[in-house]
């Protein structure tokens, strides 16, 4: 698989020694994408191959426009040597996160960073019940006015919410069709595409770019429509026997409450997840509650949404302020939990309610202060996600990247 998304056929060479080569190129590319440019005495030195085997792959990588020469390095004693560099423009992965009321797309190079910006489709899974027709639509029309051609994309990344089996590959909640969610979108996109659950994609988003970065236990929480975490447990994403681990939000909090769309009575995302939030909102705004909330959407409450009320309470609105601090201190309950099982070194609070921060982060910390044992509390710091709403669909390159350097 990954010696296929990057290099074509060369019907010339044995089927052997092709896939010798073919190793040899991907193990140069691997290191100067993960560590930046180097020269070929390093590459030699690191890869434990000789020179001119280096050499010789590198041509190579140069030739099938992979790698560019990135000018001199330092000198050990002798002649200073050229300096080897991934092509950006060589590659591109696209990043798609399907949500359930939106849709974010891009196309990222082999650097990581955008070739174009950032789409918002204002659909989702929960809105159109065609929705794969809609983004194929969309992105094709994104991909042909970015000039990109699409013999360069490597392949796909798919941040999708739900319960998706890692064994199977079939999608339980969401484009159900009795087949592995990969193959029905391969179908639509024909182009590789590899599928991960939403949170745990922001997970892998925030431990290859984010505040995740070098850290080896960290909790992920997606807080949006609904609540989702990811695990970076050891340094690994944790998926949990069949990749249904994380429905964090699913934990019954109220054994008399609500009945959550799942089925089942008081979850958490009845208290705690934006589409709560924008519900009471409309509610008790309907009921005669003063809020500048009324007027941000001209009194018509069907536009309300969590923006808005971020808005609201960025003014000093305090209905809205008091909406987020309900919201952060049902989350402090369920965190305290959390904490208590798995001692993380970092809690990262990400999704659609991350520019609330301190309105969300401080009820959080006060309730932590409540329910959690102190010398376990200290281990933990919690911060918003400094990717936003990109965690996920940087998470998709991330996928993407990690699959292309799995060794065949």
């Amino acid at each position: 698989m990954a010696t296929r998304l990057l290099f074509g056929s060369a019907p010339h060479e044995t089927k052997a020694n092709h896939a010798k080569k073919n190793t040899l190129k991907l193990l140069i590319l691997e290191e100067l994408y993960r560590h930046g440019c180097k020269s070929i005495p390093e590459l030699s030195k690191i890869i434990r191959m000789s020179t001119p085997t280096i050499t010789r792959a590198i041509d190579d990588l140069i030739k099938d426009s992979l790698l560019l020469e990135e000018g001199i390095g330092s000198s050990s004693g002798g002649r200073r040597p050229n300096l080897y560099g991934i092509n950006p423009s060589s590659r591109y992965v696209l990043g798609i996160d399907i949500c359930r009321y939106s849709v974010r797309y891009g196309l990222f190079n082999f650097h990581n960073e955008p070739a174009a910006e950032i789409k918002v489709l204002e659909e989702g899974l929960e809105t159109n019940p065609d929705i794969l027709t809609s983004i194929k639509k969309a992105v094709d029309a994104y991909i042909l006015e970015s000039g990109i051609s699409e013999k360069k994309i490597m392949g796909i990344g798919i941040a999708l919410p739900g319960l998706i089996d890692i064994h199977t590959g079939i999608s339980y909640s969401y484009l159900h069709e009795d087949k592995p969610i990969a193959t029905l979108l391969e179908e639509r996109f024909h182009h590789p595409v590899f599928v991960e659950h939403d949170t745990k994609a922001m997970a892998l988003g925030e431990q290859a770019f984010g505040l995740a970065m070098g850290k080896q236990n960290v909790l992920c929480l997606n807080i949006g429509s609904g609540i989702g975490l990811g695990m970076i447990l050891n340094g690994r994403l944790y998926h949990g026997n069949s990749g249904f681990s994380g429905e964090f939000g699913h934990i019954q909090v109220d054994p008399d409450g609500q009945l959550c769309y799942c089925g089942k009575i008081g979850c958490l995302e009845t208290l705690a997840s934006g589409t709560t939030m924008i519900r009471t909102a409309r509610k008790e705004i309907e009921a005669g509650a003063t809020t500048l909330i009324s007027s941000l959407v001209s009194n018509d409450l069907e536009k309300i949404n969590s923006e808005i009320i971020l808005q609201a309470a960025q003014r000093g609105d305090q209905f809205a302020i008091s909406l987020l601090s309900s919201i952060g201190e049902h989350l402090g309950r369920g965190i305290a939990v959390l904490i208590h099982l798995f001692n993380p070194e970092l809690i990262i609070i990400g999704g659609e309610l991350t520019q609330a921060e301190n309105y969300l982060i401080d009820p959080i910390q006060q309730n932590l202060n409540k329910y959690t044992i102190s010398k376990i509390r200290r281990d933990a710091q919690i911060i918003t996600s400094s990717l936003g709403n990109n965690a996920g669909i940087l998470g998709t390159v991330a996928l993407v990247m990690n699959k292309v350097f799995i060794k065949d």
